[in-house]
């Protein structure tokens, strides 16, 4: 079973649809005993940065959140569930996210960018990970996001994406996968990450 946290801001019915079509089962929750008895455990999100970490600490996800990333378990985290997974975010303010992943999101430069990032943008793999098993070179995914986390680590990215300036796209460390695209609007060439990320043992 693939947990979806529920936390009250995300693009869950468009992720749950997107695995039930590949044929795999989904629990979309806010219960921390069903997100600790999943197979596989996905962050969606879409919003600000402040008021999601507000919602998962109001809901009392915090916790869960961080035993599904230590328990070794696929960890899916997507658009903005990457993001709550960096130290901390400057959107709206400095505000602390999970620190699962040890950097800072940021704002793209409004200068000669149209802001936010909108559209189908190319994947540049930079190392292997099991989700992006049979993608395409050069694979087109699909974005909406004006802040992009910079991890202090280069070695997490696992892809980057050319936009005024090369980004991280793509993180991924030990049982944990997070993408700043989202996967579930992003057709053929999502699905087969899905695919990938439910198949993951």
């Amino acid at each position: 079973m693939i947990a979806i946290i529920d936390y009250g801001m995300g693009n869950l019915r468009s992720v749950s649809k997107a695995f039930e079509r590949l044929g795999f089962a989904v629990d979309v929750t806010r219960d921390a005993r069903r997100i600790a008895d999943a197979s596989h455990v996905v962050l969606p999100g879409v919003g600000a940065f402040p008021d999601c970490m507000r919602n998962l600490e109001e809901m009392g996800l915090i916790d869960p959140v961080h035993r599904a990333l230590s328990s070794g378990k696929p960890f899916l985290g997507i658009c903005l569930g990457l993001q709550l997974l960096f130290t901390e975010s400057e959107e709206f303010g400095l505000h602390k996210g999970l620190g699962w992943i040890r950097g800072r999101v940021i704002r793209f430069p409004d200068d000669g960018l149209k802001v936010p990032h909108m559209g189908w943008n190319t994947l540049e793999i930079q190392k292997p990970a099991t989700v992006l098993q049979g993608l395409p070179d050069d694979a087109m995914v699909y974005f909406v996001h004006s802040y992009y986390g910079v991890p202090e680590d280069p070695g997490l990215i696992a892809t980057t994406t050319e936009y005024g300036q090369r980004f991280a796209s793509s993180i991924a460390t030990g049982n944990v996968f997070a993408c700043q695209f989202h996967p579930e609007k992003s057709q053929a060439v999502g699905l087969r990450l899905l695919r990938n990320f439910a198949q993951c043992r």
